[in-house]
């Protein structure tokens, strides 16, 4: 199988665009737009697998707190945990 680097950032844009709420479309369509062009293909996947989360487990990771799903340690990851959204 070969990797479509274009396809891939399609279906992340539109996943993190289509989230479920408005507080979690905002968050994660301007957490992908600032990062999905510096991203390689492995972080790309590691994105990707990231927005497969609920927003419950998400909004948790990112604000802190404790989820209820174990969340991987990669470079995306901390990127998430750090990101803050600007009023």
């Amino acid at each position: 199988m070969t990797f479509n680097k274009k396809e891939i950032k399609k279906r992340i844009i539109y996943r993190s665009n289509y989230r479920g709420s408005k507080e979690m479309d905002f968050l994660m369509t301007s957490f992908t737009n600032k990062y999905i062009d510096s991203l390689n293909d492995n972080e790309l996947v590691d994105l990707s697998n990231l927005l497969n989360l609920d927003d419950e487990n998400l909004y948790s990771f990112n604000q802190g707190k404790k989820t209820s799903k174990e969340i991987p340690n990669n470079k995306v990851t901390n990127l998430f945990k750090l990101f803050e959204l600007k009023k």
